[in-house]
């Protein structure tokens, strides 16, 4: 299982970006969640098998028909928690 933390940055407010990553996640198989940060980012915790998360990266770069991405952080997730599902927070 592959844990990763992105930190997108660019038009990703006020665009739908969340619901997008809630549904791409789901379609990939990913559990995790979603949410906005105070700086205008999207930071999005997944976690799954390493193909799918490697897709939703590549995904990510794109983001929602509406959004803008200017950067994608990608940093490992160590911690021991366990999603079931893809939230929204």
């Amino acid at each position: 299982m592959k844990r990763v933390l992105l930190t997108i940055t660019g038009k990703v407010q006020g665009v739908c970006f969340r619901r997008y990553c809630q549904s791409k996640a789901l379609e990939f198989g990913l559990t995790g969640f979603a949410k906005n940060l105070d700086n205008g980012a999207v930071s999005v915790l997944l976690q799954g098998g390493s193909a799918a998360v490697d897709r939703f990266i590549l995904w990510s770069n794109e983001g929602s028909p509406q959004s803008q991405v200017d950067n994608v952080l990608v940093e490992e997730d160590e911690a021991d928690d366990i999603y079931l599902d893809f939230s929204i927070l």
